[in-house]
């Protein structure tokens, strides 16, 4: 026997039919798009030299596919976003964790980091080639570059942010300082994390991206790179796409992440 009500049913049912309105809508939206462009294309209503087509853009994938280019271009922009993406998170956890428990420290160095995340990355990249080399090495720094500094002023502001009365309480109780961190400061921010995460790794994308576009033989950076020197449209226009669906892997894994997180912290 169920022990849901009609009415809590209802509402469940409700939310899954505007859930499956809100895919299919997206779902629409795209297929438009990819059929107006095909059809726009098919009729010379654009130039394709330009703007290329949905049909072009497949057969420039299989073509990269069959040569097994695709796939090793995937796999090191991939490995690049993974480790500036676990370094820059584990890094952000731990200063704004420093940060929160010496808040004269936070003080010292606050302006430092604003100026640093304020400074233009990309003008730093000849600098970052010297400094560590035209390799892989220099793409993952220059997405910490991109990254850190922000996810750090981002953590420790939500730490920072956290409920003072709630914190007032376990102070009066007798907790120590790690205990309200462990017991307030964490659950309270389960959320804001998460949310930092997804930012992390879309700027960490980016940084790799636009390391890959400086330096890099491989890659699907290299890949819009070398599209662009050679007029190549159809080849930067389907990079994109690749660029574009891993980024979308990327946003529903953190969420699949976020359901896990929040399936354990209910339970």
């Amino acid at each position: 026997m169920s022990n849901y009500s009609v009415e809590h049913k209802e509402f469940l049912r409700k939310k899954k039919r505007g859930k499956i309105i809100v895919i299919s809508f997206q779902i629409l939206i795209l297929l438009v798009f990819i059929l107006g462009w095909e059809l726009l294309a098919r009729f010379n209503l654009i130039n394709t030299f330009l703007l290329s087509s949905p049909s072009l853009v497949l057969k420039t994938l299989g073509s990269l596919f069959t040569d097994n280019d695709l796939l090793v271009h995937i796999g090191i922009t991939l490995y690049e976003t993974v480790v500036s993406f676990l370094v820059v998170t584990i890094i952000s956890l731990l200063v704004s964790t420093l940060f929160w428990f010496s808040k004269r420290l936070a003080k010292i160095l606050d302006p430092y980091l604003t100026v640093l995340n304020s400074l233009p990355k990309v003008a730093l990249g000849p600098l970052i080639i010297i400094w560590v080399g035209a390799s892989t090495n220099s793409i993952i720094f220059m997405a910490l570059l991109i990254s850190l500094f922000l996810s750090i002023i981002n953590v420790y502001h939500n730490f920072k942010e956290t409920d003072s009365n709630y914190i007032t309480l376990l102070r009066s109780l007798g907790a120590s300082k790690l205990q309200i961190f462990m017991k307030a400061v964490i659950p309270s921010n389960l959320s804001n994390i998460i949310n930092n995460l997804k930012i992390n790794v879309s700027m960490c994308y980016i940084g790799v991206i636009m390391g890959e576009l400086l330096v890099s033989k491989k890659g699907l950076g290299y890949l819009i790179m070398y599209g662009t020197q050679v007029f190549n449209i159809d080849l930067v226009i389907a990079s994109v796409i690749v660029l574009g669906v891993l980024a979308f892997l990327f946003y529903y894994l953190i969420c699949l992440l976020e359901k896990f997180i929040q399936k354990k912290t209910v339970n």
